[in-house]
């Protein structure tokens, strides 16, 4: 049990270089992409989810973020903001290299996200009418500073140190909670607990997952990565992770709150139900 914290830290310091590298291309891809990103989805009309899920893949909160200020003010469809919600990685891609996960494994995965983000985002689109009002307008960049996602403009060399901080200490903090679980409980058992029930799974995964924090798809990913969970599991929580989009959205949009609750609502559906459509049909990644 002393060996838990210094194992956990070691491993926490071995991420340091590969997560500041991966962050500083992130930042930098985001910075050069956001403006052109958001222009492209706001005159992609019927096309939207199709265009909201292929750039929900850009990690971090800033998108889906700024999608649901889109939304707030009508300019995209309930449908595209499902999209974007579902197919947003948040920290999950991050994770997934600094652990050297294999390519095949996280290319799979990316696209499951983006077939689910377009398939759930055309059935929004029919399900659900659009409201015809403005929403009310907030600075995302303040909101992202109150809630320290990281987001902020400072550079892309400190914004990218600041979320490897961030990132790390997550890391370190779930590094030592698993370690401990692992230890009092047993590498067996605890993987039992959720490997044995392929339908509470991925209904528990995909709560955590609604969590407006980026700890919510390390979690995940993490638990994954160990065994711990199933792939139905992991894809439900994934979906389900927005990072702050759900936060957002019900920030900005106060007016139509029922429009908020359903999305919620359908988006945490649509996680579990294909969560545990990939258990049934035994599939991984």
């Amino acid at each position: 049990m002393l060996d838990i914290i210094p194992d956990a830290l070691l491993d926490t310091l071995k991420l340091l270089p590969f997560l500041y590298i991966t962050y500083l291309v992130l930042e930098y891809i985001e910075q050069k992409a956001e403006a052109g990103s958001l222009k492209l989805v706001r005159q992609s009309g019927a096309w939207g989810p199709f265009v909201g899920s292929a750039l929900g893949l850009i990690p971090q909160c800033g998108f889906s973020a700024s999608a649901s200020n889109l939304f707030a003010q009508r300019l995209i469809s309930s449908g595209t903001l499902v999209a974007v919600f579902l197919s947003t990685s948040d920290e999950m891609l991050p994770i997934m290299i600094t652990s050297a996960a294999p390519a095949g494994t996280i290319l799979k995965l990316l696209a499951a996200k983006v077939i689910c983000g377009i398939a759930a985002g055309l059935a929004a689109d029919r399900i659900f009418r659009l409201c015809r009002h403005d929403g009310e307008k907030i600075d995302l960049h303040e909101l992202c500073r109150e809630e320290n996602c990281g987001c902020e403009e400072h550079g892309i060399f400190f914004s990218a140190l600041l979320h490897t901080v961030q990132i790390a200490g997550f890391v370190l903090a779930i590094n030592i909670v698993m370690g401990l679980a692992i230890h009092f409980i047993g590498e067996e058992n605890l993987a039992g607990l959720i490997l044995n029930k392929p339908v509470i799974g991925p209904v528990i995964s995909a709560l955590v997952g609604l969590i407006p924090n980026c700890a919510a798809s390390i979690i995940i990913t993490k638990l994954y990565l160990g065994g711990a969970i199933t792939a139905g599991s992991m894809l439900s929580g994934l979906l389900s992770a927005s990072g702050l989009g759900l936060l957002v959205l019900f920030r900005v949009n106060r007016r139509a709150m029922r429009d908020n609750v359903k999305i919620l609502l359908y988006t945490l559906i649509c996680s579990v139900v294909l969560g545990i459509l990939l258990d049934l049909a035994g599939m991984t990644f």
